[in-house]
């Protein structure tokens, strides 16, 4: 499986010398007791450092510099338990290359009435800090996150989680990597895109390989590995051999193997997080990448069609925010047209993520008229229900703008006996025909990524982060 490196926030609390030590030293108190808590939680998917009272412009900066050094620190967590006068932030904030959350929250839950007093009100002021500090960062066009409430509640404490996937996948963007094992499919447009932009915003580096690169690797690929992957494969799936004869099948099957093993070989090499293939361009292969790219998204790679890299890359940076689960590329293939009944089938020739099962995988081995090549084994699987996202990216000339459609998800009703792929219902929001048209006309691609373990809102600040246009398509 791939996993991102070790990650951890910085919490800085926001104050000025004007208060006195007692308080300072309060305020410090009230913050490890804050993070004590938050990290006990289980909320949270990383870890909270708690960093400093900062009370001076030279310490904010100090520390926004440091943040962007460590690598392991993947954003910064602001509060303001007093008043903290933000042209001190002003340096600091500019210099931060990492996410930034504004925590506005205060120690204490309630107003204690019967004994509130005016060393109470200078000493727990986060009303009063909170817009100060928000205005300085609304001035510098932050776009930072604001999460509002007491840090104790789920509700609160599920944004910061939220975020932090966010955080995280925003840094690790710049260390994805594309392999593209072909070029795009001929004569398409929306795949297509400006990859030294995408590099500049998006920290994407995309490289290209000819088909031979990935033959010759095949070539190295032992019968001792492919037969132990093999065997696991009779342990994970239901092996159909449905009419093949029984050699037939097991050879199929184990040329998928042959291809997964060279390609996982190929990009752990190269440092490869993200890959593409092109059935335009299969020379000296024997099937099409089928089962072999389902075995790769499993891991946490991501994966696109056609030579379709601005996807790939996508489908690998909301894998990272969905800890890889219910999370892959998608096409939208097929209508459902009935009324009351409307629904978009979403498929693909044969590479569907498992991280999106419902049920077992299948491996069987069917005929594929496009590529002119042998009968390539897939996973079969039904899709599942819930409500997810759909996400897509395009290229329009003069900037980068990303889709992102709620849908509501479900699993096919009915069999599909002849259908020798996987498959996933959604209906888009507000509703099917204004979904869909929204979609159209905003120049969604029919390459996606949908997820039903993202939320809409962390795709949105995800964009944020980017600075990225993006158009949300929702109730």
């Amino acid at each position: 499986m791939l996993k991102v490196s070790e990650k951890e926030f910085w919490f800085v609390v926001g104050s000025q010398g004007l208060y006195g030590q007692d308080v300072l030293d309060v305020v410090q108190g009230d913050a490890e007791k804050i993070i004590e808590n938050l990290n006990a939680s289980g909320s949270l998917p990383y870890k909270i450092i708690f960093k400093e009272v900062a009370t001076t412009a030279e310490v904010i900066t100090q520390i926004m510099k440091e943040a962007n050094f460590e690598d392991k620190v993947a954003g910064v967590i602001t509060w303001m338990h007093t008043f903290s006068p933000a042209k001190n932030w002003i340096r600091g904030t500019k210099l931060l290359q990492k996410p930034l959350l504004h925590l506005a929250t205060q120690f204490g839950e309630n107003i204690p009435w019967s004994t509130i007093d005016m060393d109470y009100m200078n000493t727990n002021q986060s009303a009063h800090g909170d817009r100060e500090y928000g205005f300085i960062n609304a001035r510098l066009q932050k776009h930072n996150k604001i999460v509002v409430g007491y840090w104790k509640d789920e509700k609160v404490q599920s944004q910061i989680a939220d975020w932090m996937d966010v955080a995280v996948a925003y840094g690790e963007s710049f260390n994805i990597k594309v392999a593209r094992f072909g070029d795009n499919m001929r004569n398409v447009a929306v795949t297509d895109g400006d990859k030294v932009e995408a590099q500049i915003k998006f920290g994407w580096t995309v490289d290209y390989f000819g088909i031979g690169d990935l033959v010759a690797e095949m070539k190295e690929v032992t019968d001792a590995e492919i037969n132990a992957t093999y065997k696991e494969c009779e342990g994970m799936y239901d092996m159909v051999v449905g009419d093949n004869d029984p050699a037939f099948f097991e050879d199929h099957v184990k040329e998928q193997i042959r291809i997964e093993i060279a390609l996982r070989k190929f990009m752990e090499r190269g440092g490869y997080t993200a890959f593409t293939s092109n059935f335009e361009d299969l020379w000296g292969m024997k099937q099409l990448p089928g089962m072999a790219v389902q075995r790769l998204n499993a891991e946490g790679y991501g994966f696109a069609g056609e030579g379709d890299w601005k996807t790939a890359a996508i489908d690998r940076l909301i894998k990272i925010m969905a800890h890889n689960k219910l999370t892959g590329f998608m096409e939208d293939y097929t209508y459902d047209l009935r009324a009351g009944h409307e629904e978009i089938l979403g498929s693909h020739m044969l590479e569907v993520d498992p991280t999106l099962a419902s049920t077992k995988p299948r491996v069987e081995v069917h005929p594929l008229g496009i590529g002119d090549r042998e009968d390539p084994a897939r996973l079969i699987f039904d899709g599942s229900d819930g409500h997810g996202v759909v996400i897509s990216m395009s290229d329009f000339g003069t900037e980068y703008k990303l889709l992102i459609n709620s849908v509501d998800g479900s699993k096919p009703e009915v069999g599909a006996p002849h259908l020798p792929v996987a498959r996933q219902l959604w209906v888009p929001e507000p509703g099917f025909h204004e979904g869909i048209h929204s979609w159209i006309e905003n120049g969604g691609g029919h390459h996606t990524v949908i997820s039903m373990n993202v939320k809409e809102q962390q795709v949105v600040d995800l964009a944020k982060m980017f600075d990225v246009e993006y158009v949300e398509i929702k109730k």
